[in-house]
């Protein structure tokens, strides 16, 4: 595009009182080469006038505005997709965050260089062009026929969506076919409710924007959002859970050959298993649960036909074998008495309560017998709590259990550290386990079979206790797969009602997918981002670096090695872009040459030691707004220091750093997400990756005579705005330690 210029100074909220706005303007139009005008409000129905009559009259569609944060008036100062717009932050991080005392030189020269690297972004972007396939499939696929699944269905269905519903299992409904009752959902929140799974169940079955296939399980999906192909398998196993209408393999083959008829006929549609594969815009993994192992907790009797799971106990109860003394241990006791067992939550603690009410049904002098460390009723079913513990035949106590022993026909459960504040034992028929509820996805299974040069399954769910979101706070949907998104239990453990909410939230993504995979921009978290990574092929190495370290899979590969982009993966960090060592990635509005240009654009006095500069390159998912907050709130920031906000700390190519040292900087900082365990990086493991890549390039200054200490990285979380302004003065304060820069003024 030929580009016209168009530079814009707001002097309000503060700014035409703190800086020399005539000084200002004349950097930009001396040193830039740019025109550039003032208002005392361009936020304002006059200021945005102001520049649209440049726009309309005077051709200018590259537009650079010196006024408040970019994180805010996004709407204001958006003048199209065929203009570029690039914002200075002079007001939250010039005006409002100078520490007591500054002086006025230095907020002035603060001023300028951000005015000087808005301007030099301006020069390197160029629009972006939506990526758009060619054909695009609306349909959902929907992996999983219990409440989490069918729920999903339904609802992409009624959103007008095509729909095609795999369940592994002879019919739908999932695990919820062997519950007797279910949870109360309405007020007064006290009573058990029947279970409802097969109103649910007919309601798929009438919908006819769903194709349901029982008995099948998916073989392979391979392409992308918008264009994935999956092919099917007749399910190799059977559940405990299926319904009461079972057939074997061979009844099942004779029954798509329509030899033999369908036991299941009335109950649900039935698709036969088609070999060619089937196109879907989006995938919803509903898998669900299985019950955790307690085989290994060998002082409760595992194995005794008398000790069972909760899930054992629920198929027992549907079946009327409820026995009138039933001790519910939640908490493994012994040497992890103060502990639950495994994946256990508010879900375990409420079928306890649950199926205690069923021995109190079911005997009329029954006593059921709840013992936990924890006991967790959220929201309104602390109602239903109240009303068994008012219950004078359910005893609840806190307690470690130190073992059960066989007496007689009959189980003797000893606990101690109650409540009563003394040892008791409890002779019961029966003792029922608090088995926890773990994701199909744990182990790493690979539940979906993607046909991605990463692998089958998702990545380092281990770390996660197998769950399959790629960020727990965010993106709550979300998988390390972009266009897969999961709901219930392989998200985490629910309830009935919450799992429904779930389901209509990731059909709701599924959808959102579809939609801006066919508008040609990303899905989150930089929703609507026309932007896609190029490649310049001529130049790469085939080093493989971009394939590996994408957290979403956007690259495949072929047998050379050479990247194969699939943009609709794409999520648009710019990962790909900070690992490439030959630099041949990048965005149309945000690469290697912008950011390294904008670093060199800054000024740095030769030999002023009271002058140092410092460079911060800022992720802008939480640690920029943590930034902008603690501005807000006038907590002073070091004006020496200079701020370039970054996709990710993922997409920082290590030549950045380099450049500002070359340039006589005096010292380099990355402020981003929080990794590890409880990692909070918007794209999974940018940080993370930045951290490694900080520690080779210390070594690389080592051997230039530099103090590696000139480099550093700092974990922020977007709540930490009141610790941010000490951590960079902190790293300010070492720098000024070491002295210059010795490569200042080369």
């Amino acid at each position: 595009m030929d580009k016209k210029y168009g530079a814009y100074v707001c002097t309000g909220c503060g700014i035409g009182d703190v800086l020399d706005i005539e000084a200002l303007t004349e950097v930009v139009t001396g040193e830039m080469s740019m025109g550039c005008k003032t208002h005392e409000a361009l936020c304002g129905a006059a200021g945005r006038e102001f520049i649209e009559n440049d726009i309309n009259n005077d051709g200018v569609n590259t537009v650079v505005i010196g006024a408040c944060s970019p994180r805010v008036m996004q709407d204001v100062f958006d003048f199209g997709d065929d203009k570029i717009t690039v914002r200075a932050n002079l007001r939250e991080q010039v005006v409002w965050c100078q520490p007591e005392g500054a002086g006025a030189d230095f907020t002035q020269e603060l001023a300028s260089d951000y005015m000087r690297m808005a301007c030099t972004q301006a020069k390197k972007s160029d629009l972006p062009a939506p990526y758009q396939l060619e054909v695009i499939n609306k349909k959902v696929l929907v992996m999983g026929g219990g409440i989490a699944g069918m729920t999903a269905a339904l609802e992409a269905a009624r959103a007008g969506y095509g729909v095609t519903l795999i369940e592994k299992a002879e019919v739908l409904g999932g695990k919820a076919l062997g519950w007797r009752k279910q949870f109360p959902t309405s007020s007064p929140w006290t009573d058990l409710e029947e279970n409802s799974i097969a109103d649910l169940v007919n309601a798929v079955n009438a919908n006819d924007s769903i194709t349901v296939k029982t008995s099948t399980e998916v073989a392979r999906i391979s392409g992308a959002p918008g264009d994935f192909a999956a092919t099917f398998k007749a399910a190799e196993t059977k559940s405990e859970w299926d319904a009461p209408f079972k057939v074997t393999v061979d009844e099942q083959e004779k029954i798509e050959k329509g030899q033999l008829e369908d036991p299941n006929a009335g109950l649900q549609k039935y698709t036969k298993i088609d070999p060619a594969a089937e196109k879907f815009g989006s995938v919803v993994l509903a898998t669900g649960w299985t019950p955790a192992d307690v085989s290994e907790y060998e002082h409760l009797l595992p194995g005794n036909d008398k000790v069972v799971t909760n899930a054992q106990f629920e198929k027992l109860a549907k079946e009327g074998k409820v026995p009138a003394r039933v001790a519910f241990i939640q908490s493994p006791g012994g040497e992890e008495h103060d502990r639950d067992f495994p994946f256990c939550n508010s879900v375990t603690s409420m079928v306890a309560l649950k199926q205690a009410s069923y021995v109190r049904e079911d005997n009329v002098d029954g006593k059921a017998y709840i013992l936990y460390q924890h006991m967790r009723t959220p929201g309104n079913m602390e109602m239903f709590y109240k009303a068994a513990q008012n219950d004078d035949g359910i005893f609840l106590t806190k307690g470690a259990v130190t073992g059960v022993e066989e007496q007689g026909g009959t189980l003797l459960v000893n606990a101690k550290d109650t409540l009563l504040n003394q040892d008791i034992s409890l002779e019961v028929d029966m003792v029922v386990l608090a088995a926890g509820l773990v994701p199909t996805t744990g182990g790493n299974k690979a539940m979906i079979n993607l046909a991605y040069r990463q692998g089958p399954g998702f990545l380092d769910l281990d770390l996660f206790d197998g769950y399959a979101d790629s960020h727990f706070i965010c993106f709550p949907y979300e998988t390390r797969r972009t266009g897969v998104y999961t709901c219930g239990g392989v998200r985490k453990a629910m309830t009935m009602e919450e799992t429904i909410d779930d389901a209509a939230g990731a059909a709701l993504k599924a959808i959102q997918c579809i939609e801006s995979v066919d508008r040609g921009v990303s899905v989150h978290p930089r929703s609507g981002d026309q932007s896609y990574p190029e490649f310049f092929f001529q130049r790469c190495t085939q080093c493989k670096r971009c394939t590996e370290e994408c957290p979403f899979g956007a690259l495949d590969d072929d047998e050379k090695g050479t990247p194969l982009p699939n943009p609709t993966r794409c999520r648009r960090c710019g990962t790909c872009m900070g690992a490439c060592p030959e630099r041949i990635i990048g965005f149309k509005n945000y690469n290697v040459d912008m950011i390294g240009s904008m670093v060199k654009s800054i000024e740095v006095p030769d030999d002023d030691e009271d002058k140092l500069r410092y460079l911060v390159l800022v992720c802008e998912n939480d640690a920029y707004p943590a930034l902008d907050m603690a501005a807000m709130r006038r907590k002073g920031l070091n004006n020496l220091v200079r701020f370039i906000p970054v996709r990710c700390l993922g997409s920082v190519n290590v030549v950045w750093v380099k450049d500002a040292l070359s340039s006589g900087m005096d010292g380099v900082m990355l402020l981003g997400c929080k990794y590890g365990d409880d990692y909070q990086c918007h794209f999974v493991k940018g940080s993370e990756i930045a951290n490694k890549r900080m520690d080779n390039i210390g070594e690389t200054l080592g051997s230039l005579g530099l103090e590696p200490e000139r480099c550093a990285m700092k974990q922020v979380a977007i709540t930490d705005f009141d610790k941010v302004p000490g951590m960079i003065q902190e790293f300010v304060d070492e720098i000024n330690e070491l002295g210059p820069n010795p490569f200042k003024g080369f």
